[in-house]
């Protein structure tokens, strides 16, 4: 085993209206709200038993199975918004697993996870959206995300099984050490470009085709 964690809390949410959202306030529709969930959940290639997102085109599918927050993350949102701190806790990003002892620091795009019976695989960071501010009634967290790396990270379900709160999130295989979240997250952000590392994207082990592609992109452009 390479670093272990633990999921504080499982979430999942169905599609419902957020009010007072949307053009004209007329409300959107949404997964976003995610509410704990006690006992295990089922996980498979499209995400956890229950789960829904109202955007498939930029939330969900394999490549985007199931989303994971760290809790000690929280601490910065809440210094950087003290007057949102109250409902930038636990589920406000509106992720599925809650995780302890790990962050954006010490997770890696293309780690094997082992977490419950499932076996889950990082594949990318999570974007901020515009439900995002929707929910908390302002554009700033958008922008702080992306300024701050503060943005969690994707898995895709290599292995279906159960997961439940409390189970270990065990990183047993890590195929790209020196790929941190938080090192993709500056590369998202456009803070962390060399040519060197854009090439190295194009085909790292684990990283979603769609940011392949990006890199790849990326990479054409500084060529030019």
């Amino acid at each position: 085993m390479i670093a272990s964690g633990q999921v504080a809390e499982l979430r999942i949410g169905r599609i419902a209206l957020l009010p007072n959202a949307g053009r004209g306030g007329a409300g959107i529709m949404t997964g976003f709200r995610k509410s704990p969930v006690t006992g295990p959940v089922a996980a498979g290639i499209s995400g956890l038993f229950g789960d829904e997102q109202g955007n498939l085109r930029v939330h969900g599918g394999p490549e985007k199975a199931i989303y994971g927050y760290p809790l000690s993350g929280y601490a910065g949102w809440q210094a950087e918004f003290p007057d949102l701190a109250h409902q930038l806790v636990a589920g406000a990003m509106g992720e599925n697993l809650v995780v302890t002892g790990q962050d954006e620091a010490s997770i890696c795009i293309g780690d094997i996870i082992r977490c419950g019976t499932a076996l889950l695989q990082i594949s990318q960071i999570r974007e901020p959206c515009s439900t995002f501010a929707a929910v908390h009634g302002t554009a700033r967290v958008v922008r702080a995300m992306t300024r701050s790396g503060r943005c969690g990270w994707y898995y895709r379900v290599l292995e279906p099984g159960q997961i439940a709160a409390g189970d270990s999130h065990d990183v047993i295989e890590r195929p790209n050490p020196g790929w941190s979240i938080a090192r993709f997250a500056g590369f998202a952000a456009g803070r962390a470009g060399t040519r060197d590392a854009i090439a190295e994207l194009t085909t790292l082990p684990g990283l979603t085709p769609a940011w392949q592609a990006r890199a790849a992109r990326a990479l054409a452009e500084q060529m030019d």
